[in-house]
């Protein structure tokens, strides 16, 4: 495949260091294929356990969606306004100066990406590619070792490469996901009874808190719509294409959920699903028999390699821009002379990958910062506040709509997620937010070591 020559028409002021050749659907489907990776087969059983009633499961499906689609409505302004390779480094950066925004990129690189990478790499390699073929731990191993390495050169050799595989995993996904649907709906002997009882309780005081639980539970299986805006110096006509992207990949995605869950509570009535540890499986075994385990394990890892992929093809742009800015190491910020990729980036981020899938420690240290990364996700929605205030005369092809409703709705649920893993974790909350204030000294010695701050960015 040739790659692409850098778009020239990139606006001014950004440096055509990345080329622009990524479209609508590639944004689409960045944010299908990250936000669909292993929840939608996880979480029911924890929203079914906490409400209860099938119509508050789906209210939860629906208020996690609305909730997401409020954060990525805000992240379109941001992007459009500051299509620079980066995203939410480059929103902090601008609104609350260059220390948060360091902050967020070091714990992104250090755990949130690392630890999400190794826990989709073992759970292929451990749990899904075993029910196909037998593997010895050390087969497993291998397996985690090779599954990263394979991303991490699709995603060297060309974005487009990087790009082409996403949507390739995203259309095997929606096929999968959809297919299954259809096939319970079909096949199954179930009852549309299901979908509406047992009844809700009444609304109380009481209330609340299971529905935070089961809320908590869906914008997490939501997750991933955001990293999309990390590649927005690579984005055709990004004042349009990432916004839209944004908003067309997030409906997708609420809307194959919802069916998804209506689909299990066809063959499963809700207190089945709360028992229930592998729901896909238990929902297609009722409709077409033992064959349904194969089927759910063979969409999971196409379901998990996509959601991987997500991190390797937007992720190191962060770094990228974060070595740019002098607050990293400086071969980080190296453009590949043939394939005009972050290639530096791309290997650190996949090495220290294979550290921690390897070393088995990366499942408690992704705990540890779930408290940190909603923190950060309201700061980033907070900016576009800030960034109103801060910077009037930015030019914004595309304004927040429901501004200031929506972006302060999201930010209150983003304080809402991180106060109950302060109260409901809070060692893990705790040792969180040391590795994030680790970063403090680390900041320090690049800003000292490279004094120089990039365009525009604040103390």
């Amino acid at each position: 495949m040739k790659t692409p020559s850098p778009d020239t028409s990139a606006l001014p002021g950004c440096r055509p260091d990345l080329p622009r050749v990524l479209g609508l659907w590639d944004i689409v489907s960045i944010v299908i294929g990250g936000v669909i990776g292993s929840g939608i087969f996880l979480v029911p059983k924890d929203m079914a356990a906490a409400v209860g009633a099938p119509l508050l499961i789906l209210a939860v499906w629906v208020a996690g969606g609305v909730l997401s689609f409020f954060g990525a409505l805000s992240f379109g302004e941001l992007g459009a306004a500051m299509p620079e390779a980066g995203g939410a480094y480059i929103y902090l950066r601008e609104a609350y100066g260059r220390l948060i925004a360091f902050l967020f990129g070091w714990t992104l690189f250090l755990v949130i990406d690392a630890g999400a990478i190794a826990t989709l790499t073992v759970a292929f390699a451990s749990k899904y590619l075993p029910h196909f073929v037998a593997l010895s731990p050390l087969g497993q191993r291998a397996v985690s070792v090779a599954f990263i390495l394979f991303l991490v050169a699709m995603n060297y050799v060309g974005v487009r490469w990087g790009a082409n595989l996403q949507n390739l995993l995203t259309a095997i996904k929606l096929v999968g996901l959809a297919g299954m649907c259809v096939v319970i709906f079909l096949f199954a002997e179930g009852s549309t009874a299901n979908f509406v009882g047992p009844s809700a309780p009444t609304a109380s005081s009481g209330f609340l808190g299971p529905f935070g639980i089961a809320l908590i539970a869906s914008l997490w299986a939501y997750k991933g719509w955001e990293a999309t805006t990390y590649s927005s110096g690579e984005i055709r006509n990004p004042q349009r294409n990432l916004p839209a992207g944004i908003f067309i990949g997030t409906l997708v995605c609420i809307g194959l959920y919802v069916i998804t869950q209506l689909a299990y509570l066809y063959v499963l009535p809700a207190p089945a699903v709360a028992a229930s540890d592998r729901i896909a499986a238990d929902a297609m075994n009722l409709a077409v028999g033992g064959v349904g385990a194969s089927i759910i394990s063979f969409i999971i890892l196409f379901s998990i390699m996509g959601a991987a992929n997500q991190n390797f093809l937007c992720s190191p742009r962060v770094y990228f821009a974060m070595a740019k800015d002098g607050l990293f190491f400086g071969r980080i910020a190296t453009v590949h002379a043939k394939f005009l990729t972050p290639s530096v980036s791309i290997i650190a981020i996949g090495l220290w990958s294979v550290v921690l899938s390897l070393s088995g420690t990366f499942e408690q240290l992704f705990t540890y910062v779930i408290f940190g990364q909603w923190i950060f996700f309201g700061l980033t929605v907070a900016a576009v506040i800030v960034l109103r205030r801060k910077k009037p005369g930015l030019v914004r092809p595309y304004r927040t709509w429901g501004y200031p409703v929506t972006p302060v709705i999201f930010i209150l649920a983003a304080l809402f997620i991180a106060v109950n893993a302060l109260i409901s974790q809070f060692w893990n909350a705790l040792a969180g937010l040391g590795i994030i204030l680790a970063g403090i000294p680390a900041y320090f010695y690049w800003r000292r070591k490279q004094p120089a701050p990039g365009p525009g960015s604040g103390a």
